[in-house]
Parts: C-alpha cells; structure tokens; sequence
C-alpha cells in the first residue's frame, strides 16, 4: 500500500524514528530504499492475513529485514526474538513519562528528605529526587 508523506511522518514518529520490533533508528529519507542502511517499510502490527487493518494504531516504521522476517508473526514475538517486550514510544510519550517519574521521584525523596532534615531536607529532597528521576529512561528494562 503507498503512504503519503504525512501518513509516513505520523507512523515515523509513533516510535521516534526507531524500528517497532529491533529498537535501532531508521532514516526517515530512506522509506522503501531497500538496501540502503536505515532503510524501512510500513509494517503492520497484526498482519492484514491475520485480521489486521490499515488503521493507523495497527502501523509502525520497520527495518525492512526485520519487517520481512516478521512475516505474518505477532509483533510480540518478533520483538522478542530482538529482546524487546514493546514498540519503542514516541518524543512525546518518553516525555510524559521522564515528568511522570520526577513527580513520583520529588514526592518520594522529598518525604525521605523532610524525615532526615525536615523542613530543609523536603525541599532538597524533592529538588533532587526529580532531577535524578528525570534522567531515569522510560524504556530500560
């Protein structure tokens, strides 16, 4: 099936430029060059054959070989064959996620911090639980 450049765009940045079943990048430019490094396809999360649609929730950027090797598999199991238990997320997804753990990371060290130091050591927990949250990657492990 042909996506246009938008739809492309769209199902590029669901996974921010990463292939949906190994993780590594691929290069926007290179859709459908085959051969070339970074090269992709559209891949079909549940295959057409096995029920799957062209809605975009279904979409997702693969390597080319990966998507070949893939065939009519789940994305579950090809991912697992590359260690991966899920699709990597989008910028605006690891975002929301780094924010999500600076909350819980404020909130958890500055009640630490306020039962050591109190009034001074909340806020200086707080201040440095976020920050060190923050920094934890959304995707690992």
């Amino acid at each position: 099936m042909k996506y246009d450049e938008d739809t492309r765009r769209a199902i590029y940045a669901k996974t921010d430029g990463r292939c949906h079943i190994c993780g590594k990048s691929v290069a926007f430019s290179n859709y459908n060059a085959h051969g070339e490094r970074g090269a992709w396809e559209v891949d079909h999360s549940i295959p057409v054959a096995n029920g799957g649609t062209d809605h975009l929730n279904n979409l997702f950027p693969a390597h080319t070989s990966c998507n070949r090797g893939k065939q009519v598999t789940s994305s579950r199991a090809a991912r697992r064959d590359h260690g991966k238990t899920r699709a990597p997320l989008s910028s605006v997804a690891i975002e929301r996620a780094k924010l999500k753990n600076a909350v819980t990371g404020a909130f958890a060290a500055g009640l630490l911090g306020a039962r050591v130091a109190g009034p001074a050591g909340l806020w200086i927990g707080a201040i440095v639980g976020a920050v060190v949250a923050y920094e934890v990657d959304p995707e690992a492990g």
